[in-house]
């Protein structure tokens, strides 16, 4: 039922019980906010009307009201630009303000900030008040995410995001007034909890108190060691989220002009990871085939995501042996550089430094698992920066990036096919597994690669694929909230699958962590989306098993897929961890 209301002269009619500011934004009337997400695709609200900046006057109420969370309602006068109005907000954050560190030139959030911006907008030059500020630890403990207290503003966005979207659990606001302060679970360091470091927190974080844990300098200090012959790769979510961080369109597809950047920068080598999602294929698809023959454990689940995984180990730890054992694609890649490359190029792989560069913050707390080396000094990935990282450090070395003329990726670790390119998005290594075990199954050529049911933003998909005389029964499932819906249907019995894929982060990997931010505009991770199909549509090759380069790989070094090196060098195993 609609009703009728006016905002700044303005009549409108608008579903009973929308929020005055959602309201206003049919009409385009701006009203800032700083603590609201609201993230449908996501089922995300954040109505918590914490910050109150987007206090605006109602007509016949004595108190200027949260636009955020006030009902509209029949006959409703609202302004919202009024002095009084105005005055409100530069209050709050003149409030907030004097409880935040004045270090906004070193933060790693520097011109990315809505405290920041929304200071500026509001012309706020001087903070009225002084007192005492909040002195906090800062919890460096975690091998992905960096979480800074002192410059929280108690939004809570990053409570909403990981409790409710994500189910992990890891925040909560704990004490009253100024006392209160967003933490974990008995205050323990973020390393010792739940947290899967998808970094879905870090991207709703609206200041500088969750960030990605900064490796640019170790990749600097690599690339100046005359010592280190410096590999980077780079995953197929980067390429077109990228160009964001230089002013172009989201969806913008860069990936010449990437490999051109990293050259300048002086890596030795520029490499793909979407060369290994191929690899991943035929590993996963052999490992699918050889528990359809031999009667082994189904649903095969993709273990591409290191946060999924860190999920599964915490929260369904009796469901350990299903998922593939498959390395993540930039696992498999670093290894491959230092065994396969190495050995063919006469290089010592002692001396080669493997980095990527990952959409995800995940990938850091990943590299640095044990059970991912050839031997506990040798990791098979030595440093992960964010696209983000790697858009400043571009920056940093004055490189004009839209100027820059479109280069190739070396080979032959940088060869790859369209099945590989849709790894960066929701229901894309499902898909490519598709088309790759349709023709091993069945011996015929699978003529329309294309598997739309397995595409777009809803968060659970489910399709009925005909193989070689079975239905195989699949489902796709982004964000960690409907995994876990999903893997509770399994564990009841309720639900049966023969292979599901799952992201962690909403999206897929084109919305992780580590891509530059989208500030809960999903258009933006639908652009990202359309130029990953826009480059696998592209491609020449279009299925991971007509990859030469990598038929080559296993002629000439691994053998046979899932087969004794291709376990050694490019399967892993899970550990069973607390959930706390």
């Amino acid at each position: 039922m609609d009703i009728q209301l006016t905002i700044n002269d303005i009549p409108l009619s608008v579903p009973e019980g929308m929020s005055i500011l959602d309201a206003a934004r049919t009409v385009n009337i701006d009203i800032p906010t700083l603590c609201y997400l609201n993230l449908h695709e996501m089922n995300m609200n954040n109505h918590i009307a914490s910050c109150r900046v987007c206090v605006v006057e109602v007509e016949g109420r004595r108190n200027l009201a949260p636009a955020c969370s006030t009902p509209v309602f029949s006959g409703m006068i609202v302004k919202t630009d009024t002095p009084r109005a105005i005055q409100g907000r530069r209050t709050m954050v003149e409030l907030l303000l004097s409880d935040h560190p004045k270090s906004c030139l070193t933060c790693s959030k520097n011109l990315d900030c809505d405290l920041q911006a929304l200071a500026a907008d509001l012309g706020v030059r001087n903070i009225s008040y002084e007192g005492e500020e909040s002195e906090y630890e800062i919890d460096k403990s975690s091998l992905a995410i960096i979480r800074d207290p002192n410059k929280c503003i108690r939004c809570r966005r990053c409570e909403t995001m990981c409790n409710e979207v994500q189910t992990v659990g890891v925040f909560s606001a704990v004490g009253r007034g100024f006392e209160t302060v967003v933490k974990t679970a008995f205050d323990l360091p973020q390393h010792d909890t739940s947290c899967t470091f998808c970094g879905q927190c870090v991207a709703v974080c609206p200041t500088g108190a969750l960030m990605e844990l900064d490796q640019v300098d170790k990749v600097w200090k690599a690339l100046s060691d005359p010592s280190r012959f410096v590999v980077v790769q780079t995953a197929p979510a980067v390429r077109v989220a990228l160009g964001e961080g230089f002013g172009l369109e989201p969806g913008t597809i860069v990936t010449g002009k990437m490999v051109a950047a990293l050259r300048r920068l002086g890596f030795d080598r520029v490499f793909d990871t979407d060369f290994a999602a191929d690899v991943t294929i035929m590993e996963e698809a052999s490992e699918l085939v050889h528990r359809l023959k031999h009667g082994g454990r189904l649903p095969i689940l993709t273990s591409c995501c290191p946060a999924w995984v860190k999920f599964f180990e915490h929260q369904f730890p009796d469901l350990l042996d299903i998922p593939s054992t498959c390395k993540s694609p930039h696992q498999m890649l670093g290894v491959l550089t230092k065994s396969y490359y190495a050995k063919t190029y006469g290089i010592d792989p002692q001396k080669i430094t493997v980095v990527s560069i990952m959409p995800c913050i995940a990938k850091k707390y990943e590299a640095a698992r044990p059970e991912l080396g050839q031997d506990p000094v040798t990791p098979d990935v030595d440093i992960v920066i964010t696209t983000r990282e790697l858009a400043r450090m571009i920056r940093e070395a004055g490189i004009h990036f839209t100027n820059l003329k479109d280069e190739e990726f070396d080979h032959p670790l940088g060869e790859s096919t369209g099945a590989a390119v849709i790894f960066g998005t929701t229901g894309g290594v499902l898909e490519a597994a598709l088309r790759t075990a349709y023709e091993v199954l069945t011996g015929e050529t699978l003529e329309k690669v294309e598997f739309e049911a397995l595409r777009g933003m809803d968060g659970i998909k489910e399709a009925v694929i005909p193989i070689a005389g079975r239905d195989f029964r699949v489902a796709v499932t982004h964000g960690l909230g409907h995994a876990r819906y999903i893997l509770e249907k399994i564990q009841t019995g309720e639900a049966h699958y023969d292979a599901i894929e799952i992201m962690a982060c909403p999206g897929g990997c084109i919305g992780g962590g580590g891509q530059p931010y989208h500030h809960g505009n999903v258009e933006i991770l639908k652009a990202r989306a359309n130029a990953i199909y826009q480059e696998d549509r592209s491609k020449p090759l279009r299925k991971s098993h007509e990859n030469p380069a990598v038929l080559a790989l296993y002629k000439d070094f691994i053998g046979e897929p899932y087969g004794e090196m291709a376990h050694e060098l490019l399967h892993t195993s899970y550990t069973q961890r607390k959930k706390i």
